[in-house]
């Protein structure tokens, strides 16, 4: 049944949380203990302390533990070191490990490369999308996206037209929302402190002359000549062409500034919808518009969103909703790219090989059942086939059909933060 996901993102470190909890624990100590015992005496405050400050002193060291860098770097340690017990396992920076492993289905093997990562730990470290040129309407390899955003760890990203390269689903970068969602697929949302994931619709509207008008999606191919369309420089220089008895109205600084059949320029802050003009014509003559683009979820405070779909688990159980979210097409045996999170808020990138005798590539099923095992809570698919490629340090670590991988509309990256 086709259903729309929308729950509380994770932006609360669960090891900040117990350690919440821990400072919660001290405190409700002390409360209690003043409250309901009598007053003390000399002699009866030398009796008590000793027996009260073993048991603070243990509170505080465990919050401190709780908190500590070196704590926290080496339960990861330890986790990735028990997980992945007799695979090959690279220390790629602190926090982020890749791990390279050859699992067998029916007898026959899947080359698999799998990265993960541990934001808390990996502190100087910051995962995003990128796109592969200026303007959404472009492509090049991994390994020149990783390069141009002096990446240490890149992915393929979201699916992509393949003519054009530009990306077909949601995607957002530094809260800026570039592409609206295709289907309401399935997006990965990430936060300072952790990542949800959720189908995603689009909401907006443009609001003049007491007229609300829905628009249906933004940066994005037409796909019924009904709809209204939002278009802004990421686009290009000029929104494409109107549909049959369609208009485009520019809209700069709240204002229609141009209308007209043919296509209008973009401007650098503002918009060009694009529609029916028996909807839009609506708006003609008004002093003040208001345009608004949003989400649902609204996720408040995400930094980052990029789509991919279907669900491989969701709220810890196997759910491929292939058919729901339009997406038959990929089915069959291919080389697979994944992206999850643990409850331990670890980050984990999948790249399975595939389409050849030594790495015959996963089934949507087999890799939803690969995410899980590898303890993720919440995962999706992103991109795959001649697009599943995984750089790390200069080197492509798979062995994409094509040496280096096709040519990518988007990617997920992991670079160093830049200081302000």
């Amino acid at each position: 049944m086709d259903t729309l996901i929308e729950k509380r993102q994770i932006t609360i470190s669960g090891r900040l949380c117990e350690g919440i909890f821990a400072l919660s624990l001290v405190t409700a100590f002390l409360l209690t203990h003043s409250l309901f015992n009598p007053t003390l005496f000399a002699n009866d405050l030398i009796a008590n302390q000793a027996v009260r400050t073993p048991v603070l002193k243990t509170l505080t060291e465990n919050i401190k533990e709780e908190l500590s860098p070196e704590v926290r770097k080496e339960k990861f340690e330890e986790r990735i070191k028990t997980k992945y017990k007799g695979y090959t396992i690279y220390n790629v920076a602190d926090g982020i490990k890749h791990i390279k492993m050859v699992k067998y289905y029916s007898g026959r093997p899947v080359r698999i490369n799998i990265v993960e990562i541990n934001k808390e730990v990996a502190q100087d470290y910051e995962i995003k999308p990128a796109i592969a040129s200026e303007k959404l309407a472009g492509k090049k390899s991994l390994r020149a996206i990783a390069q141009k955003t002096n990446s240490i760890v890149a992915i393929n990203g979201g699916y992509f037209k393949p003519q054009t390269g530009v990306p077909l689903g949601t995607l957002m970068i530094d809260k800026k929302i570039y592409t609206g969602p295709i289907y309401n697929r399935a997006a990965l949302g990430i936060f300072e402190e952790g990542f949800d994931v959720g189908r995603v619709q689009l909401n907006a509207k443009i609001t003049a002359n007491g007229q609300e008008i829905k628009i249906d999606n933004i940066n994005q191919p037409r796909m019924l000549s009904s709809y209204i369309l939002a278009y802004t420089r990421d686009w290009g220089e000029y929104a494409p062409a109107s549909p049959q008895y369609g208009v485009q109205l520019r809209i700069e600084g709240n204002k229609i500034t141009a209308a007209s059949a043919n296509p209008l320029s973009i401007p650098e802050n503002g918009y060009v919808i694009v529609g029916p003009k028996s909807q839009l014509g609506k708006l003609f003559g008004a002093k003040k518009v208001k345009v608004e683009i949003n989400t649902n979820p609204q996720w408040d405070n995400v930094e980052h969103i990029i789509s991919g779909g279907p669900y491989l688990v969701r709220n810890g159980e196997i759910f491929v909703d292939m058919t729901a979210q339009k997406l038959q097409s990929i089915g069959g045996r291919n080389p697979r790219t994944a992206i999850g999170y643990t409850k331990d808020n670890d980050l984990i990138l999948v790249a399975a090989d595939g389409r050849e005798g030594s790495s015959i590539g996963l089934t949507l099923m087999e890799l939803a059942n690969l995410m899980k095992s590898l303890g993720c809570t919440n995962a999706i698919n992103l991109d795959g086939g001649g697009s599943t490629v995984m750089y790390i340090k200069g080197q492509i670590v798979n062995k994409p059909q094509q040496k280096g991988g096709i040519a990518l509309s988007n990617a997920l990256v992991i670079s160093k933060k830049t200081v302000n």
